[in-house]
């Protein structure tokens, strides 16, 4: 689930701070109970570390919530994101970061190198306060621990969907150069429409 952004949340991202105050105010947009529920949202950034989207993965229950890689990395792919922020709250409020927590992003490290791209940092956050892995010095260390470097399954499923958004991204380009092309001889809308299959809108945008 997409999380609408305001415009003052679509900044460049400096520090885990940053991240957290965003993340702090999507958590407490939800109502006190629901907050009893752990939450999974994934931060995309551009190259220079703008925040392009933050999606909700997924909603658990008081203690865990399950994700997998696919999921995590949809969103990032689709949106052409090249680096990423991992997120989820603690209920409780104890920010210790359990040994599944650092194999869960252990894992999605590997993944991400995989298909080129960077998660720069795993918070855990509370309604008031948060932990970084970044800060906490785990990035690196969990870059270099030597597991899960052959990620097969889940990871050639990311890396195979990565590759057929690239195959439709390029033929989604010719079509809009053909359409470009008739627009510039003076075809009609419904005739481009007819011959590229692109909407209205995107003519449009030509």
């Amino acid at each position: 689930m997409n999380v609408r952004l305001t415009e003052a949340q679509k900044i460049k991202i400096l520090n885990a701070e940053d991240v957290f105050k965003i993340t702090q105010q999507i958590l407490l947009r939800q109502h006190k109970i629901r907050r009893n529920q752990e939450y999974f949202w994934v931060v995309g950034l551009s190259n220079d570390n703008t925040v392009l989207f933050i999606e909700l993965i997924s909603i658990g229950a008081a203690n865990r919530v399950h994700v997998s890689p696919p999921d995590v990395f949809r969103m990032s792919i689709y949106k052409l994101a090249v680096k990423m922020i991992l997120v989820h709250n603690h209920p409780s409020g104890n920010l210790n970061i359990s040994k599944q927590d650092e194999d869960f992003t252990d894992k999605l490290l590997k993944v991400g190198k995989m298909i080129e791209i960077d998660i720069i940092d795993h918070l855990i956050i509370s309604e008031d306060n948060y932990v970084s892995f970044e800060e906490k010095g785990l990035i690196k260390k969990l870059t270099e621990s030597g597991l899960y470097e052959l990620v097969q399954k889940e990871g050639e499923i990311v890396k195979a969907f990565k590759l057929e958004v690239e195959r439709k991204n390029a033929k989604k380009e010719e079509l809009l150069e053909v359409a470009k092309r008739l627009k510039s001889l003076g075809s009609d809308i419904d005739f481009i429409k007819k011959v590229t299959g692109l909407t209205k809108r995107e003519i449009d945008k030509i």
